[in-house]
């Protein structure tokens, strides 16, 4: 397979062709200029700078950047009607990480048991959808195109950040943390360590909290936590390291989310 870079200014790659794939009048795009890149990059401050509140570099411009963006590809689902973008997602390989000096997770974690892991590692981060599409198609048609790299680029571990409010202190993220240690915990040999834990506090028990709902998606696509959460004060949140290794998925969940064409109405039942 032949490769483009990714826009003129980056040294990054990318598989090509990447169509565009479709779902009604939503559209799923990989970014290839710089425009589209900052076309993301409004839409991710509007929802983590002004919807959530979080203090972003990039806040005078309207925009949510970081040094990661450049070595990033960046996939993007357009309303073909409004010509909007309505969601996207940014993933890091080990080339571009290279590049930037290490990926993003390592700022939050030490992540040396992942990165000791054999096989091609691939970040995913900075996921948003705009409110009015968040029960919609746009975050199966994400992570269809997440798919698609993955197996393009023949990675084996897929990982990132999944963030919970502490918005309230920091009771909400514990509780979630509760939920998820009794079921979804990563085998030792993928525990990561938080460079900023948790702030303790006297926790009330809650044995059934609402997770949030990127998290609930990847749980569901069989994702484990890879050990206690970091404290983000920038963002306000508490992130979950999560990973998905793509050689142990179960059976089921590979039928159902890593096909070779994964259909919409499949990945939809992941996200509600």
């Amino acid at each position: 397979m032949q490769n483009t870079p990714l826009h003129p200014n980056t040294g990054i790659e990318r598989p090509t062709p990447f169509p565009p794939r479709g779902s009604g009048r939503l559209e799923l795009r990989l970014a290839a200029t710089p425009a589209e890149i900052d076309a993301c990059q409004a839409l991710r401050h509007e929802v983590f700078g002004i919807e959530l509140g979080a203090r972003l570099s990039g806040h005078a411009e309207r925009r949510d950047r970081d040094r990661f963006d450049p070595w990033c590809r960046h996939l993007y689902v357009r309303d073909t009607a409004t010509g909007a973008i309505v969601g996207c997602t940014r993933l890091l390989d080990e080339q571009g990480a290279r590049r930037a000096g290490g990926f993003y997770s390592e700022e939050e974690f030490d992540m040396a048991s992942i990165l000791a892991l054999p096989g091609g590692k691939l970040e995913l981060g900075r996921t948003c959808i705009h409110p009015d599409h968040r029960r919609g198609p746009a975050l199966p048609l994400l992570w269809r195109g997440i798919a698609e790299l993955t197996r393009s680029l023949q990675v084996r571990l897929l990982f990132g950040c999944a963030s919970v409010t502490m918005r309230d202190g920091g009771y909400h993220a514990h509780a979630v943390m509760g939920h998820v240690r009794s079921r979804h915990m990563a085998p030792e040999d993928c525990q990561v360590t938080p460079r900023l834990p948790l702030p303790e506090i006297n926790q009330i028990e809650d044995e059934h909290p609402e997770l949030p709902a990127l998290l609930r998606a990847y749980l569901r696509l069989g994702m484990n936590v890879c050990g206690e959460p970091c404290w983000d004060p920038d963002f306000g949140v508490a992130d979950l390291f999560v990973l998905l290794d793509l050689e142990r998925v179960p059976e089921r969940y590979r039928r159902r989310f890593l096909p070779e064409q994964p259909s919409d109405t499949a990945v939809n039942a992941a996200m509600h």
